[in-house]
């Protein structure tokens, strides 16, 4: 998909929506059918939920608070949609239209903008959301994957779209390279995307279900995981010969302190093999083309 002469969208909706400083009553002005850019309550009925809505899991109890507050003080925001054949398409604002609806409201305030494209409704309601805190890390992740896959966006344009720095995307992304049992734990909040992320440096499957397991049953902090990977990683590793100037491939303190120097300023796995006579070896792992263009300009930014 092109994306010539599209505006940026890094700010999300916020910076095509008014917004209210003080909550929208359910009175005045009705949708008469017709006009866009602007403010007007419509029928709850009539609004279609958004098929690209990147948040799968809502919590009931934070909806129970949000109910109680519309009841009590209305919408403070309105939710946004696009004029469908027969109805309105939610763009943003699902967690309010389901409070509304659990509170009785029949009517709910609405931005109603006009969308070209299926494809522009897509990037509208990811983007809205990415802008959002309450997403979780897997939610992210899949938000820009769809950008990617369905969008044909690169990471260069999922980044200046976003407003998110290439290496921050790349790392959500990865998140989805580990099983669907972790994948659902990170959903959950059982562990987090810091633990998440100390797992998929780990490349045999049962040993990463293993610390999985560990981390659920003992609550091990995110350093205590990153201990277990490398020492997970010291004991693959290739056991060395015989004689004085064999190479060893555990990484000694100030070596895994360089480790995790490295992988902080590229945003990816980085292993230090610390070998005899003081040589050794650097391996950088990148995990797409685009991700490897991002290391090369990475590396020929560096001053000389």
């Amino acid at each position: 998909m092109s994306t010539k002469g599209k505006p940026v969208l890094g700010r999300g909706l916020a910076s095509l929506i008014p917004r209210s400083p003080a909550p929208v009553p359910l009175v005045g002005r009705q949708d008469e059918g017709e006009t866009n850019n602007a403010v007007a309550n419509i029928d709850i009925e009539k609004i279609r939920p958004n098929p690209f809505q990147p948040r799968a899991d809502f919590d009931q109890v934070e909806l129970d608070e949000l109910r109680r507050s519309i009841q009590e003080k209305g919408i403070i925001q309105p939710i946004t949609v696009c004029r469908v054949e027969g109805g309105y398409q939610l763009i943003s604002g699902e967690r309010r239209l389901r409070a509304s609806r659990e509170a009785g409201l029949t009517q709910i305030p609405a931005y109603i903008i006009k969308i070209q494209s299926r494809e522009e409704l897509l990037e509208l309601a990811l983007i809205e959301n990415l802008q959002r805190s309450n997403l979780n890390p897997i939610e992210v992740a899949i938000s820009y994957r769809r950008l990617t896959e369905e969008l044909n966006y690169t990471i260069e344009q999922v980044s200046q779209k976003t407003g998110k720095d290439r290496s921050t995307i790349t790392n959500f992304l990865r998140l989805l390279k580990l099983p669907e049992t972790i994948q659902h734990a990170v959903r959950k909040g059982t562990v987090s995307a810091g633990h998440a992320r100390a797992l998929i440096t780990i490349e045999d499957p049962k040993r990463q279900m293993e610390i999985f397991d560990k981390i659920v049953q003992r609550g091990m902090s995110v350093r205590e995981v990153e201990k277990a990977v490398r020492e997970t990683g010291s004991a693959s590793s290739p056991k060395p010969k015989a004689g004085r100037h064999s190479p060893s491939f555990t990484p000694s303190t100030a070596v895994s302190s360089i480790e995790e120097k490295l992988r902080q300023k590229l945003g990816t796995k980085v292993e230090v093999r610390d070998m005899a006579d003081g040589k050794g070896m650097i391996l950088i792992e990148y995990y797409s083309l685009d991700d490897l263009d991002r290391l090369l300009d990475l590396f020929s930014s560096i001053q000389t």
